[in-house]
């Protein structure tokens, strides 16, 4: 099996996991449309691959307001996109044992960059990938601390959590109403990238120097993207996944059966 989507949105291209994935795509014959807020390293790859391979936007995903009028914008210009990649986010480090010290405009964008500007960027999306004729897909990036607590990125587990909430929610409405869009969730591990480094988590030293490999990451999560998956666990994710996913996605499909019947009478 292989990855069946021939152009591709990609939102948060610019650095990391998601441009190591642009690079992937493109590599592997699939046209792809860069998003991100730095057009320097937008205008790179673009130049490097080529008008007949790439295409590119720069948006920032924090302009909620914009994110309809973005979107339109998008798939006008590229009406066949078939699978969109929800990968922007950012980590910071937050210690609530000196309050004063704490800046909640930080936590309040990390929770919008990690989790409201995904949905609102769902919510735009959803009718053009619902109405192809063929099928579609729409990635989203979490991670191993969606599902697990490191207790000095509290925020950032916060966000992630409820994105996988959403997500997996999303899953179950779409399988009714949509069948041929397929929801992906994407559960890295720690992954050496600029993520973690001394300029976005000064609190860190040689920070991008934690966890998988880049290559390494990349290839696994490529692997699993050719394969179908729609959960793509990689590295050591996958034993805190495997211990946690399974039992606690059991419990919840046994919940909303009987939620479902209880309410049924209930809802408009």
């Amino acid at each position: 099996m292989g990855f069946d989507y021939k152009k591709v949105l990609l939102i948060g291209a610019t650095s990391g996991i998601g441009a190591a994935l642009a690079e992937t795509l493109v590599e592997n014959g699939v046209f792809v449309i860069g998003v991100g807020r730095r057009r320097e390293r937008l205008e790179s790859f673009a130049q490097k691959h080529g008008s007949t391979k790439t295409d590119y936007r720069v948006f920032d995903v924090n302009d909620t307001d914009t994110a309809q009028a973005f979107v339109d914008e998008i798939f006008s210009a590229h009406p066949d996109i078939s699978f969109v990649f929800l990968n922007s986010g950012i980590q910071r480090g937050l210690d609530f044992t000196n309050p004063s010290k704490v800046d909640l405009s930080t936590l309040e964008l990390e929770l919008k960059t990690n989790y409201t500007a995904p949905v609102h960027l769902t919510n735009a999306l959803l009718p053009y990938l619902t109405r192809q004729s063929s099928p579609t897909a729409l990635a989203y990036t979490t991670t191993q601390l969606a599902i697990i607590t490191l207790n000095s990125r509290p925020n950032y587990g916060a966000s992630k959590a409820a994105l996988h909430h959403f997500i997996l929610a999303l899953r179950a409405q779409i399988s009714k109403s949509s069948p041929s869009l397929k929801i992906i969730e994407v559960f890295p591990p720690a992954v050496q990238t600029e993520l973690h480094d001394s300029k976005n988590q000064p609190d860190l030293k040689n920070g991008d120097q934690i966890g998988m490999p880049l290559k390494e990451f990349n290839d696994e999560r490529w692997e699993g993207l050719k394969q179908g998956k729609e959960d793509v666990v990689v590295g050591s994710a996958k034993p805190i996944w495997e211990a946690v996913e399974p039992p606690r996605r059991e419990e919840s499909k046994k919940f909303n059966d009987v939620m479902d019947e209880a309410l049924k009478d209930f809802l408009a």
